[in-house]
């Protein structure tokens, strides 16, 4: 009797473990539950769903990817354990933004670093047809510039939808100062092409016609 009843209990406790940890194990790899614990920065919580099955590449209702999500909220840890998880640098979202492109454009050098140590990929392009290099240089990002400038066989010279390159952007889109004479310095070191825009004109013409003095010694030199 005694070992019957012992049998009876284990079997009880053993059934109840079953179904508390079932739904447990069910909400901790629910797509919507995973993209709160990136929210919230909730490092420990993210890496036990992703232990229990989680998608690493689970997006939110805009297409954004849990690793998109965690750069644009500059959560540093949280990037790392999803690339530790082999999640995608390169998946877009409904704009066409990459955790990849993402970094580049806003001067996050060090997620830049990373992502191109875990599979960013230099076809995969912005709303624009650009690369993270052309935005880099638009809003003066210095030492991004100068790592993808840098990357082997990244496309210094790709050309964007608008018709403009990463100088021409530098340039045209920049205000003269020192951090875009050293972004033009970047590139014409890497042997940048002056690509004419859609309306043939050179950022050459165009740092003349601004006044940029020092960007256009830069590029005559």
């Amino acid at each position: 009797m005694k070992v019957l009843f012992f049998l009876l209990c284990f079997n009880s406790i053993n059934a109840c473990e079953k179904s508390f940890s079932q739904p447990v194990k069910e909400i901790m790899i629910n797509g919507e539950n995973v993209i709160e614990l990136v929210k919230n920065n909730n490092a420990e919580g993210l890496r036990t769903a992703l232990e229990n099955g989680a998608d690493v590449n689970t997006k939110d209702s805009r297409g954004r990817s849990l690793l998109l999500l965690a750069a644009v909220g500059k959560k540093i840890k949280i990037v790392k354990i999803l690339v530790e998880y082999k999640a995608d640098v390169n998946l877009q979202d409904q704009q066409l933004d990459s955790p990849f492109l993402f970094a580049g454009a806003n001067g996050q050098t060090e997620l830049v670093k990373l992502f191109l140590e875990n599979g960013a990929r230099f076809d995969v392009f912005n709303r624009y047809n650009g690369t993270a290099l052309i935005p880099a240089c638009e809003r003066g990002h210095v030492e991004t510039v100068k790592v993808l400038a840098n990357t082997e066989g990244f496309p210094i010279n790709h050309v964007n939808r608008l018709g403009w390159t990463a100088l021409m952007e530098a340039v045209i889109l920049g205000d003269g100062s020192l951090k875009y004479q050293q972004i033009v310095q970047i590139l014409k070191d890497k042997k940048a092409k002056d690509i004419p825009d859609n309306d043939g004109v050179k950022a050459l013409e165009h740092a003349k016609s601004l006044g940029y003095k020092e960007i256009v010694k830069i590029l005559e030199s």
